[in-house]
């Protein structure tokens, strides 16, 4: 079992030590989808939802919380990001829209954490861009899809 590296060796949470870490190019992959009613995802596709543009609001604000990471999540360093991008996509069999963030560094840690938030937060802008149309919509799916660089190497989900 892999040692958990935000614990010391009384259990205490901290912020893992990078500093001897050689700086590497890394990127991160991640994904989420919102789950709608068809009539719902007739009104992103057709540029009718009351809000505006979901897509282009929606790419913004993962980009944002890219950005926003290590002021979310309490251990995570603040990264200096090369590019963050989120690809917005309809899926009509879901239905719904299916969400792909990408991040890239070169530094001394991943950048797991900002692909993860960036595809979160634009998964909520979703919502709540749409949700006088659709409370019931589900958001789902997070998940790292691809990770490299680094000591740890290569992931690419099944």
């Amino acid at each position: 079992m892999p040692e958990l590296t935000h614990f010391d060796d009384e259990g205490a949470a901290r912020m893992v030590d990078v500093s001897d870490k050689p700086e590497t190019a890394r990127i991160a992959r991640a994904e989420a989808w919102v789950r709608m009613q068809p009539e719902t995802l007739a009104l992103v596709e057709e540029g009718r939802a009351r809000k505006g543009d979901v897509g282009g609001v929606a790419r913004l604000a993962g980009i944002m919380g890219a950005k926003r990471t290590a002021d979310l999540i309490p251990l995570c360093h603040p990264l200096p990001l090369s590019s963050v991008t989120l690809d917005v996509v309809p899926d009509r069999e879901l239905p719904g829209l299916r969400l792909t963030a990408t991040a890239k560094t070169t530094g001394r840690t991943g950048v797991e954490m900002e692909a993860l938030t960036a595809a979160s937060v634009a998964a909520l802008t979703v919502y709540d861009m749409l949700k006088a149309a659709d409370r019931g919509m589900e958001i789902g799916g997070l998940r790292v899809i691809l990770k490299d660089g680094g000591k740890s190497g290569r992931y690419e989900a099944e």
